[in-house]
This record gives structure tokens, C-alpha cells and sequence, in this order.
């Protein structure tokens, strides 16, 4: 939020400097992002006079001047503004000066062959209003010689970044009550602090201060010229508790006088009409939204109401709205001319014809606001303030302000004020002990200095120390709200540093076994070659759909998140799985010459479950692009990656997770994502997937751009069993066996469509008290091997434990081996 140090001053009468105003504002919570200050900007810009003024030897459009600087010798300028002339008194830059406009700097140059020594500026150079058709003109008085930006008057401008929590800081008002209840200045009465605006104070009403409490004095009413002529009422007393209105005739529309035009300019608001304006002045100061709307223009009633099924509205951005029934608008017996809370319509607004007005201040339900909103993915300022909650109770006070400053402003005559419905009044009560300031906030203040400061800040504090919190403080709620409040204005400086009891001994471990887990493959990852890669956890729909895993047998239930108000429509899904992230980095990469790509991540996938429940998973991905080796004299032409070497990642990653990789199966379904011939998933048992591995098949591969073989592996960490029996973290002792271990080769015929893995498992389990480990190590087909079979080799491992192997022995487990083997079906080999 921005606003002037002159407007903050329209409320606090205060003597600090920018400074030490930044400094109060940064130690109470109100952080502030930065401070503008335009006599910076206007650094070399001077005031001065021009002497002469003839026409340019070589141009019909510009002149060459002469100008008094206050200083030395008068300059040469070259000069086109219609308006120069001998006598004017305008704003010269200097050569070294910066246009603040488009940040040229001036210096000493031929223009048409004659020297010019900087340049006279118009308002639109300076970025003090729009008028580029002429220079400035200044009174002749003017001092000659003296800085723009000193005779100016140039305002600073804080930026303050006002969190969720305090909608009473949504006005330059509740900013200047902070500061107040900070000690830096007395905050001055709600009436006194608009008429400070308008300088009329100065003009003999005097300035009345607030020095003993923040609730707002009551405004006198303004005395009706005639009874309101327009009905007004809330047929929607859920989303429009209160529409207070009234009528003002006789109005004269128009620019608005300077005053209001600076501390809008200061918010970043641009100045549109004295109407429109002084509406935005009740918001940007008060944190009270109002719209006025074009008498001329309503037909009827004007009604608080739910919308009807097909209406729409054109707000006054432009854009034409789709409303629902549970949305409010405000709507005459033409039709609807208001979103209710966020934005006006543009068939009802204010123009400069506009001489009768209808007032509306009315409080909705910050929830409605919220999601009518969020349905129409539409911003505003007025909604930004009724969202988070504005004060119930400003509702007569803001009408009141809002009507005399038009009738100051714009002249005309009020009608009575028509109140429907009642905004609720109802505000937190706390029970408090100003104890807890130091058993919560770490700080022991004195009771009386707690009771001074809840009471700057606008809160009833009873002699038992019951306190009531005002209407702008929906955010209080039990006493830690209060704790709070009493703290950061005490000063969190003063809250002494203590360092966390610790128990004597070493530090026990903190983190989880998932934390651990995901440490632990993190680095087995990064010490296998693969670069750690941290995608977004959001995708395009399209991506998002292309790894479903499973698909949903109703479009209205699909499996996938989608964000209703989501960042970009490039980030609208929730990731159903990590590879469309890594394939998306691997296509940059690779679009930018990288030869060769190693890629994984680590993070979470997000699932919707049954009936729409949420399931985050964590999940490991890879993906390996481009050559695995380069082409060289020694290998010849460059490798690219294929399906075992995404197996491999996936078997070596999932060992060091703790899963049992020797009993897992290599089975099918990896998903049509990949290649139907060279993908697989590892499974425990025929239904608990560890992972999927493979190359990706050329439709996905094309899908993202990519060409050429892409080996990928997903490994479902959350999927992996714990560890029975686990006792303590230390492993059991290592005993090396006292014998050597014995290696038998066994050869199978088998079918041609029979996994090896298998086979494999099926010897390996054939003797478990004697055979350790049993690998495959040859795969032949050809001749010798009958058709529609092939020769699998498996070498066997087996150790012996107290005593050396003799030939009955051996015999026996090569039998076992042989019978294990024959019910898959396969054929010891001759």
C-alpha cells in the first residue's frame, strides 16, 4: 500500500522525519518495501526564466532561448513547446539531469547546428500529470535559481506491505493510528483528518487531536435538504447485512482539485473525476469502499440482491461477467449495475454530465466477496478490503465523510440517509492478564503501559481487564491476539534473546525416516552421475493428463488437481507424477547443445483418492537423455541410453532405500507413456509396484518435443516396506564366512517368452540354506536351441557353514536346483 507522507500527516500531527517514520512502521510489523522520493527524481531540475526567445535559423517549429538559471551567465536552449516565450517562467533541466520520464540524460548538444545547454520540460517529462503540449508555466513571481523539486514541494511516497491479518491498515487512517499508539505523533479525530485533507482546517476549523484513545468520534450529521427519493434495500441479508444510501442533487462533475489529486497519485491511483475520485479517497484513507452511482441512470428501486440465473455485468474494466445465484450484486428494476464488493458497472458510473448522485456504503460478507472472487477470478481494490473484513461500524461516518466532502467538492444538496438492514456489531471479548506478556511474549511491561496501548489502538479495556476489540479488528479473537498487539508496539527489540532448554547428553535425531530416506537416495543418486533437478510441483493440464496413471471412468471425476485460481494456465494441474517436469528440463537442456543428461528428483506426487481425498506421495524421478558415451576411436559411434540402463538406476536407487531388490519382479504395465517392448515395472508380489522403468514411448517422447531414445525410471519410495524386527540404528556385526564359497553353472532350456527373472528366482530359492546369490549370465538363441525356446545360464552361488561340500552334497542342491527349475517348465540341458 502507498500513500504520501503529507497524507499520513492528515491524520498524525507529528514532527518526524521520513526516516524515523520508516523506522516506527518496520518495528511495529508494518514492513516498509520501499520509499519514493520524487525530489530525487527531480535532482538538476531548476527554476528559471526565459529572457529571449527567437526562431531556430534551420527549423520552422523550434526557437532558441535564452535563460536565466539564477546563476552565471544565462544558457542557450533549443526549445519546440509552442508556448516559450520571453518572460515565462518554466522548469529547465540541467545537463546531467535524468528526464524522469524515460530516463534521458540531458547534456550539452546541436540541435539543427545550434548548441542547447539542457531542456525546458512539460508536466508529462516530470511525471506530474499528462499535459505534454507546452512547457511549464510557473507565477511570474516564482523564485528564479531555486531546485524544482524544493519549490515543488516534493512528497515522499512509502510503500507498506500490509499482511492478511490487519485489514484495519488497509487505509492511510489505521497507519496513522499505529504509529500513534507507537508514540511517534497524536492521531487526529476521523472529521478533523478529512477536513486536514482538504486544507480546510487551515482555513480557521482548527485540528482537532485524538491523544487518549483510537475509537472514532461520532461525525455529526449532515442536515437533509429532502427525503431520499429512491428506495433503497437488501433482499440478500446473508451477503449484504447493512446498504446504507443517499441522495445528493445538483452536483457539478469534474476535475479534481489538487489536493486529491496528489494523495491518490501517491497511492499509484490515477485521477479520473471529482465523484470517482473522493469515493477512492474514502477507500485508500479510511479502508471504507463506496461507489457513487449516475442517478440519471437507475430506473427504479436499488436493491441488494442475489443474482438471477443468466445476468451479467459490464464492470467497469470493460469485461462482461457471467454471474450465479450465489452471487450478490446490487441491481435496479433495469438489471444488475454493481458486482456487490468488488466492482462497479459501467452503464451506471459517474461522467462529467453527471448531476444527481446515489451514495452507497454498505457492509457484505467477507466470505461471499471471497469466493464470488475467486468464481470470477476478478481483483479490485474494494475487494481486497472486504475480504479481509472492514469495520461494521464506519458505516454512518463514512456516509457522512463521503456526502460533505462531495458538497464541498462538487457543490449540490443532500437528501435524508436510508439505512437497510443492520451491519452485525457484535466484536470479540477477551478475558486478559497482562501476565502473559511475559509468559507468552517473552516481556514484562507494565500493566498500565499494556492498558495505555490496547486503548491507542483502539480497544476497551475494562477495570478487570475485560477488553472488547473494536470493529476494524476482526483479526482478534482471545488473549495471544493480544499478547501480540501489546508486544509489537512495546517494541519487539525489547524481547531478550533466550536460547532453548537442551538436554544434557548428545542431541537426539530430528529427522523422520521419510527424512531420512529421502537424504539417504539423495546422495546415492548424486554419487551414480545423476544432477539433481527441482522442477515445478505444477503443470499444464495437457502434461499432467499424458501421466495419469490411472484413468477416470467420469470426465467430472478425473484423477488430477486443478487449481481453481491457478498461477498461469501453464500451471493449472497438480503433478501426477515428477517425469513431465524432468522431460521438460531435459528438452531445454538438450535445446541448448547439451550432449548427454542425467537427470533426477526428488518430491512429492499428488494423487486424488476416493471421493475426492487428497494423496501426496513421494517419489523419485530419472531421466536419461542424449549419448550415454560419446562416439571415440575406442567405441566407435556415440550409445544412447536405453531400457537397462534406466533399469539399472532404478534397482541401484531402490537398494539403497532398503527395498528387498533380490526378490522383485520384472513384470509389464508400465503405463502407455512408455514403449509397450522395452519398459517394465519392479514389483513385490504381483501388485505392489516399487517402480517403472523403460524407454518412453515415441508419442509421449514427441508430446515434449524430444527426439531420439529417452530412458526414464520412477521409483515409488512411499511403496517400499519397512524393515521388520528393527532394532536401535546400529547393524549387527559382521562375521565373514570361515569357508569358501563353491560356484555351480546350470544351463535351461525354456520357452522364448519366459522371463529369466524367474527362472533366476526360482534357483535362487531352491536351497536357501546353501545357495547365497544366483545370477544369469548368458541368454542364448540359435542353433543347437529348439525353435520357440532359448538357453538361459545361471551360475549359482553356494557357501558352505561348517564343514566342506562333498559330492552327495553338491548333488543333492544340483537336484533341488533342476526340480525347482522344471516347474517353470524348463529343461536342465544336455
Amino acid at each position: 500500500m502507498k500513500f504520501s507522507l503529507t497524507w499520513l500527516k492528515d491524520y498524525l500531527d507529528t514532527e518526524a522525519s521520513v526516516a524515523e517514520i520508516a523506522a516506527a512502521l518496520n518495528a511495529i510489523g508494518l514492513e516498509v518495501e520501499g520509499i519514493e522520493d520524487p525530489a530525487a527524481k527531480l535532482a538538476g531540475f531548476r527554476v528559471a526564466r526565459v529572457l529571449t526567445a527567437a526562431p531556430h535559423p534551420n527549423a520552422d517549429k523550434l526557437q532558441v532561448l535564452t535563460v536565466d538559471t539564477g546563476e552565471g551567465d544565462p544558457l542557450q536552449v533549443v526549445c519546440g513547446a509552442p508556448n516559450a516565450r520571453a518572460g515565462l517562467v518554466g522548469v529547465l533541466g540541467l545537463p546531467g539531469a535524468t528526464v524522469p520520464v524515460n530516463g534521458m540524460v540531458l547534456k550539452v548538444a546541436a540541435v539543427r547546428g545550434v548548441e542547447s545547454n539542457g531542456m525546458m520540460c512539460s508536466t508529462r517529462e516530470l511525471e506530474l500529470g499528462e499535459d505534454h503540449d507546452g512547457i511549464i508555466e510557473l507565477p511570474a513571481n516564482a523564485p528564479v535559481g531555486t531546485p524544482f523539486a524544493e519549490y515543488h514541494g516534493a512528497d515522499p511516497v512509502f510503500d507498506v506491505a500490509i499482511t492478511p491479518n490487519r485489514p484495519d491498515c488497509m487505509g492511510v487512517y489505521g497507519i496513522a493510528r499505529d504509529l500513534a499508539a507507537a508514540g511517534l505523533g497524536a492521531l487526529r479525530s476521523v472529521e478533523a483528518g478529512a477536513r486536514a485533507s482538504t486544507g480546510s482546517a487551515r482555513a480557521g476549523l482548527g485540528i482537532e487531536t485524538n491523544t487518549t484513545s483510537a475509537q472514532p468520534e461520532p461525525v455529526e450529521g449532515h442536515a437533509p435538504s429532502f427525503p431520499c427519493p429512491t428506495e433503497i434495500r437488501t433482499d440478500d441479508p446473508e451477503g449484504c447485512p447493512a446498504f446504507h444510501g443517499r441522495v445528493i442533487h445538483g452536483v457539478t462533475n469534474g476535475p479534481s482539485p489538487q489536493w486529491l489529486q496528489d494523495r491518490l497519485k501517491s497511492a499509484g491511483q490515477r485521477p479520473i473525476s471529482a465523484l470517482v475520485d473522493l469515493t477512492n479517497y474514502m477507500m485508500l484513507g479510511f479502508g471504507r469502499p463506496a461507489h457513487a452511482y449516475d442517478l440519471a441512470r437507475l430506473t427504479g428501486a436499488v436493491v441488494a440482491r442475489r443474482a438471477r440465473e443468466g445476468e451479467t455485468c459490464l464492470a467497469l474494466n470493460g469485461k462482461t461477467y457471467a454471474l450465479t445465484p450465489d452471487m450478490t450484486v446490487i441491481a435496479d428494476e433495469a438489471g444488475v449495475h454493481d458486482i456487490a464488493g468488488i466492482m462497479g458497472g459501467e452503464h451506471s458510473g459517474c461522467s462529467d454530465t453527471t448531476t444527481d448522485v446515489l451514495l452507497e456504503v454498505a457492509y457484505f460478507d467477507p466470505e461471499r466477496i471471497g469466493a464470488t472472487g475467486r468464481a470470477l477470478n476478478l481483483t479490485s481494490d474494494a475487494r481486497s478490503r472486504f475480504e479481509r473484513g472492514v469495520d461494521p461500524h464506519f458505516l454512518d461516518t463514512g456516509l457522512e465523510l463521503l456526502t460533505r466532502l462531495i458538497l464541498e467538492t462538487c457543490g449540490g444538496e443532500a437528501s435524508g440517509v436510508v439505512r437497510a438492514g443492520s451491519a452485525p456489531r457484535e466484536t470479540a471479548v477477551v478475558a486478559y492478564d497482562p501476565a502473559l506478556a511475559e509468559t507468552l511474549g517473552g516481556v514484562a511491561i507494565p500493566a498500565g503501559e499494556q492498558r495505555r496501548i490496547l486503548a491507542a489502538l483502539g480497544f476497551s479495556v475494562g477495570e478487570d481487564w475485560t477488553v472488547s476489540a473494536p470493529g476494524w479488528r476482526p483479526d482478534v479473537v482471545g488473549a495471544p491476539d493480544l499478547v501480540e498487539e501489546v508486544v509489537r508496539i512495546w517494541g519487539l527489540d525489547n524481547v531478550a534473546s533466550v536460547p532453548l532448554p537442551r538436554a544434557d547428553g548428545v542431541a537426539r535425531p530430528t529427522a523422520t525416516p521419510a527424512q531420512k530416506l529421502e537424504r539417504r537416495v539423495r546422495r546415492a543418486a548424486a554419487a551414480r552421475g545423476l544432477n539433481e533437478a527441482v522442477t515445478w510441483s505444477f503443470l499444464p493440464v495437457s502434461e499432467a493428463q499424458a501421466f495419469v496413471l490411472r484413468q477416470a471412468q467420469d470426465e467430472r471425476e478425473s484423477p488430477l488437481w486443478v487449481l481453481d485460481n491457478p498461477i498461469s494456465e501453464d500451471m493449472k494441474a497438480m503433478r501426477p507424477s515428477l517425469l513431465p517436469g524432468l522431460l521438460s528440463a531435459a528438452r531445454r537442456n538438450l535445446d541448448r547443445g547439451a550432449g548427454s543428461l542425467r537427470l533426477f528428483e526428488i518430491g512429492r506426487r499428488y494423487l486424488r483418492g476416493a471421493e475426492g481425498t487428497s494423496d501426496e506421495r513421494l517419489t523419485l524421478g530419472v531421466v536419461l537423455a542424449g549419448d550415454r558415451t560419446a562416439r571415440g576411436w575406442a567405441t566407435g559411434k556415440a550409445q544412447p541410453f536405453d531400457a537397462f540402463d534406466a533399469k539399472a538406476e532404478a534397482l541401484a536407487l531402490l537398494a539403497e532405500a532398503g527395498a528387498p531388490v533380490d526378490n522383485l519382479q520384472v513384470m509389464g504395465e508400465a503405463g502407455p507413456q512408455f514403449h509397450p517392448g522395452q519398459s517394465a515395472t519392479l514389483r513385490l508380489g504381483p501388485k505392489t509396484v516399487l517402480a517403472r522403468f523403460g524407454l518412453l514411448h515415441p508419442a509421449t517422447a514427441k508430446a515434449f518435443d524430444l527426439s531420439g531414445p529417452i530412458a526414464v525410471a520412477e521409483l515409488f519410495l512411499d511403496a517400499i516396506p519397512a524393515k521388520r524386527g528393527a532394532v536401535g540404528f546400529a547393524r549387527a556385526a559382521y562375521v565373514p564366512p570361515a569357508l569358501q564359497p563353491v560356484t555351480r553353472d546350470f544351463a535351461f532350456l525354456v520357452a522364448a517368452d519366459k522371463p529369466a527373472g524367474d527362472l533366476v528366482r526360482a534357483v535362487k530359492g531352491a536351497d536357501k540354506a546353501n545357495i547365497v546369490s544366483a545370477r544369469l549370465f548368458d541368454d542364448f538363441r540359435g542353433q543347437g536351441v529348439p525353435e520357440g525356446q532359448k538357453s538361459l545360464a545361471v551360475e549359482v552361488t553356494l557357501q558352505p557353514v561348517e564343514k566342506s561340500y562333498a559330492e552327495a552334497d553338491l548333488k543333492a542342491i544340483a537336484d533341488k536346483v533342476t526340480a525347482a527349475a522344471a516347474k517353470l517348465g524348463a529343461v536342465l540341458r544336455g
